[in-house]
């Protein structure tokens, strides 16, 4: 049986959609959309082939697949888009904090240096300066999971680095939740001096909070 126009239809506006999203220009949240259009594409299809048992039903279930799946791909794109937009601002003032987007997922790197004295976990002043602005964003954005990374450089032992780079991830989960983080979001990790960045004992230093879209199952 032959697809009807309907079908057809269907189909060239999933393929346009998708293209668009693919494109070296596409914004992150129509990225999004793409990779929701063929994950959507995928089970639908499989769906509808199941149902159908033919051709038509495998395209028709393929294109209302790709339909529901690139919503939800367009949501979590653009509830990143707007998250991302309100660190960058809140951030704008500060040349201790930067922050790095790769896909959907925010990555906000604070000096060690601004955060903690030398061999030392306790936050300094200024530091806390900086996780006040960026806890107010993060509690405007529940829907998304928190990751807290230590780093060090390589003075010390490595088991010493170690401990102290969890060390000072706690600290800094506990003063996102001291801000009113909600908890059950926040993981604190320590990587000791594992995953230097740079030969420079002083940008390797550092803690990082990443920020990872809840998707819904």
């Amino acid at each position: 049986m032959k697809p009807n126009a309907l079908t057809s239809g269907l189909l060239c506006v999933t393929l346009l959609w998708t293209l668009a999203a693919c494109s070296s220009q596409a914004t992150q949240a129509q990225k999004g959309t793409g990779a929701g259009v063929l994950i959507g594409a995928a089970a639908g299809a499989g769906l509808g082939q199941a149902i159908g048992r033919n051709t038509q039903g495998t395209l028709i279930g393929a294109a209302i697949g790709a339909a529901v799946g690139g919503l939800a791909g367009h949501q979590i794109g653009a509830y990143m888009d707007r998250q991302e937009a309100e660190l960058r601002n809140a951030m704008a003032q500060s040349d201790a904090v930067s922050l790095a987007r790769s896909q959907d997922v925010l990555t906000a790197t604070f000096k060690g240096d601004l955060m903690f004295d030398f061999d030392s976990a306790t936050i300094k002043p200024g530091g806390y300066m900086e996780l006040d602005r960026v806890a107010g964003v993060l509690n405007k954005y529940p829907q998304t999971t928190i990751r807290v990374e230590g780093h060090t450089d390589t003075q010390g032992s490595e088991v010493y680095n170690q401990q102290l780079s969890e060390r000072r991830a706690e600290a800094v989960q506990n003063a996102l939740i001291q801000r009113n983080v909600n908890p059950a979001r926040i993981q604190a990790v320590g990587y000791g001096e594992s995953m230097p960045i740079s030969s420079s004992h002083e940008l390797n230093r550092r803690v990082n909070i990443v920020i990872v879209p809840i998707q819904q199952g």
